[in-house]
């Protein structure tokens, strides 16, 4: 563990040949069907592996929300030949560190290890043992269950998660994005081994499997350890792709009542995909208004001239689907109405006017700039691959990201919020804050 560490240490004070040179990703098929992306690095003897599944929690059966993310807990439960406690110490014996992955689209492990082979054995050994031939025990499940229905029972009262649940809800409405992710108590509670043993079969596949590497190995090598990680598990066809969101046909407001000393806001709609052609427009254009952290409109008018807030922000969350357009703040309890007639001001104009030529050079100098940051570790590298590999973009994704950037003009960012964001058309969630007044309510357009 100490020698991983060290390792690690050395990591972060080098700045990587990719972040230099680019990035070069390999890219192949195993013979049970699942996809490999695949980035040597030699400087230091250190690999990444992830395996992601569509498999997230989108994929919930209404009636077992939280099935996937219980699924996915599941899987380090031990296996006929390795018990639970015998698979964390495996992993510890050789310094190796594993992670999991849950969102409304993927749901895997990770495992980051020393890459010479004993350790690099062990390591993609327990992590294939665990993917591919896991026992889901009763005892196991039933703990599991018990911990995620306390953690519900605490969410429950806190206002920062009563705000984005109610969000989503009404965003994403009866879309599979809108269901909650950790579940409900009642449906975790109904939440049979049966049921995760299905779920692991039917979303778990080989042929939906995506498989990213990075590290100190050869091509040879990572073949094996992709075949290795993917050949026994359950074979079956991927899921079918998801529904598009469906648009809102209205404003949706809710205020709900709490204690808490600040009202939690959240403002939005659906916004993009992964894939959209409005990506690079919608992205640099967020950036500037509200993703830039202290150089945002939404930061310049609701904190640096009224002090309405310490923080606020704007964000995309990119999915298969178009994922929310969200934006979020706290503020004092009476300040709630004040703060949200500035947002929705800023907003308003932003669409109408679209960025100052100058807040659009600044945006791309400082996303340009600091572009080598976003790629500088191998960890860093393999979120991106990932994505890369699970959304199917291009290989060259990463090397054209700046010149993408450098092509947003002034008139493609307008027009692209003017087509995918309408001002009159948002859900507002104030919990906590006096009354808002209420805009004409309505669910998604069908």
């Amino acid at each position: 563990m100490k020698l991983l560490g060290l390792v690690i240490g050395l990591a972060l004070a080098l700045v990587t040949t990719a972040a230099r040179a680019g990035v070069s990703i390999e890219h192949w098929q195993t013979s049970s069907g699942a996809r490999v992306y695949f980035v040597a690095t030699h400087e230091l003897p250190i690999l990444d592996v992830t395996v992601e599944f569509p498999a997230g929690s989108s994929r919930d059966p209404v009636e077992r929300s939280g099935l996937a993310s219980l699924t996915l807990r599941m899987l380090r439960a031990g296996t006929q030949d390795i018990s639970e406690d015998e698979l964390s110490r495996r992993l510890a014996d050789v310094g190796a560190s594993l992670g999991t992955n849950l969102d409304f689209d993927r749901a895997g492990y990770s495992v980051r290890t020393l890459s010479h082979q004993a350790q690099r054995d062990l390591a993609i050994g327990t992590l294939a043992a665990l993917l591919q031939a896991p026992i889901f025990p009763a005892q196991a499940l039933e703990r599991e269950k018990q911990r995620a229905i306390a953690a519900l029972r605490e969410g429950d009262v806190k206002p920062e998660v009563i705000s984005a649940r109610e969000f989503a809800r009404l965003v994403y409405g009866g879309h599979p994005y809108g269901m909650r992710s950790t579940g409900e108590v009642d449906s975790v509670a109904r939440i049979s081994r049966d049921d995760v043993a299905d779920f692991y079969q039917r979303f778990y596949a080989a042929q939906g499997a995506v498989v990213s590497i990075i590290g100190d190995i050869t091509r040879e090598q990572a073949e094996a350890v992709a075949n290795q990680l993917t050949r026994d598990l359950p074979q079956g066809a991927p899921p079918p792709l998801l529904p598009a969101v469906p648009a809102l046909s209205a404003a949706i407001t809710r205020s709900i009542d709490h204690s808490a000393a600040q009202a939690h806001i959240f403002v939005g709609a659906p916004g993009i995909r992964r894939s959209d052609p409005d990506y690079f427009p919608m992205w640099v254009g967020n950036y500037i208004l509200g993703g830039g952290g202290f150089n945002s409109r939404f930061t310049a008018e609701v904190r640096e001239k009224r002090g309405l807030s310490y923080s606020v922000y704007s964000t995309f969350a990119p999915y298969q689907q178009s994922g929310a357009f969200t934006i979020g703040l706290q503020t004092r309890k009476d300040q709630a109405a004040a703060a949200l007639a500035v947002v929705r001001d800023t907003l308003q104009r932003f669409i109408a006017e679209g960025p100052s030529a100058q807040e659009l050079e600044d945006a791309k100098q400082n996303i340009i700039g600091g572009f080598a940051l976003r790629i500088d570790s191998n960890r860093k590298i393999l979120e991106y691959v990932a994505m890369i590999g699970f959304y199917g973009l291009p290989l060259d994704y990463l090397d054209q990201f700046p010149e993408r950037v450098k092509q947003v003009t002034v008139e493609r960012i307008r027009d692209a919020f003017r087509r995918r964001i309408d001002p009159d058309r948002l859900v507002t969630v104030v919990v906590g804050g006096a009354s808002v007044a209420t805009s004409t309510t309505g669910m998604p357009a069908q």
